[in-house]
């Protein structure tokens, strides 16, 4: 096994296993949790994301329910930055601010605390998955609606063929592993 530093990212996807006709028949669900499992995987992973931004000013890491919030606090932590939470309606005990965004069929709901984010913050949105890049987006409005600068969203694993990138132009985009189909 190489060391953390050493890995690159198709050891990285090595780690990845790949699970045909999950949650439904014709899909294949790249499985992250025996990524996370391995210490120098892990460990490599969040040096790899916190390369990007390490010499970038980012105040606060959000981090999206639910995967967002393994990656978010270890890269808050690389990035001397705070961590917050988005999270689905319901489960935060303040005042929120709320975004709604579509789904494939229907929509949904994504909610931050109104006290999270100052004005003029710079802030990092981080998931493990850009698929669509419609939960990406509901994050970066309610990060802007707050008055945040978005520093940049990361994601750990990229499926190209849906094109969520699209929606994010706007954005410096990081992910770290790519998948074509």
């Amino acid at each position: 096994m190489p060391t953390v530093q050493a890995m690159n990212a198709e050891q990285l996807k090595k780690l990845i296993r790949e699970v045909p006709d999950f949650p439904k028949k014709g899909i294949l669900f790249y499985d992250i949790t025996t990524l996370l499992k391995d210490k120098f995987g892990f460990a490599a992973l969040i040096d790899k994301l916190s390369e990007h931004y390490i010499n970038r000013s980012v105040d606060v890491v959000l981090g999206i329910e639910a995967r967002g919030f393994i990656f978010g606090p270890a890269l808050a932590y690389r990035l001397n930055a705070g961590f917050v939470p988005v999270r689905k309606p319901g489960k935060l005990p303040a005042e929120t601010v709320k975004e709604n965004y579509d789904l494939e069929y229907g929509t949904a709901c994504l909610e931050i605390h109104k006290d999270a984010i100052q004005p003029g913050q710079s802030v990092l949105i981080v998931d493990d998955l850009l698929a669509t890049g419609g939960t990406a987006e509901a994050t970066a409005k309610l990060a802007t609606s707050l008055g945040a600068e978005i520093a940049g969203l990361a994601f750990v694993v990229e499926l190209d063929f849906l094109n969520g990138r699209e929606k994010l132009k706007q954005y410096d985009v990081m992910s770290l592993l790519h998948y074509a189909k």
